[in-house]
């Protein structure tokens, strides 16, 4: 979160200026003391920024953001917290299905992977591709189901895995 609030104080006066609204939404390890600091350096600096923690999902976030649905209130960060109590987010507006009628219940046709299924890891994913090999491998499959890994933020990187005990 120290990045976080360097990156407030240094941009605040452009932020004023161009009224951008900023919602953050947190969980994980030291949630709240995180969220605290932004929330004092946010008051600080005069930004208005919303802090969310574990009990807003992380969905719920971007309609609030684009004014589609009312900002919940934040959480009070003044006391301890247990575990997240999260509640429904009413839909209101709900569209119609436009007069088309459901198909009928069936049973589930999609098919969402086959032993033939390959896939592109985005990120350096590295314990999660061999994982999935390891996998593949245990199933006896023919080939790997990571076809790449891709990784846009440096150059080539060229990464060992291992298929069985072979590289």
């Amino acid at each position: 979160f120290t990045g976080l609030i360097q990156a407030l104080e240094q941009y605040a006066a452009d932020n004023k200026e161009h009224k951008i609204k900023l919602l953050i939404r947190r969980a994980g390890p030291n949630n709240v003391e995180g969220l605290r600091k932004v929330k004092v350096a946010s008051d600080k600096l005069g930004l208005g920024i919303k802090v969310y923690g574990p009990e807003t999902h992380i969905t719920a976030v971007i309609p609030m953001a684009l004014g589609l649905t009312p900002e919940l209130p934040e959480p009070d960060l003044s006391i301890a917290c247990g575990p997240p109590v999260r509640q429904l987010i009413p839909v209101t507006g709900k569209k119609a299905a436009g007069g088309r009628i459901p198909p009928p219940p069936s049973k589930h046709t999609i098919v969402t992977a086959t032993p033939e299924t390959t896939s592109i890891v985005y990120g350096m994913q590295n314990r999660a591709v061999q994982g999935m090999l390891d996998f593949d491998y245990m199933c006896k499959r023919k080939k790997p189901s990571v076809s790449a890994m891709v990784f846009p933020f440096s150059g080539n990187h060229y990464v060992k895995f291992y298929w069985g005990t072979d590289e």
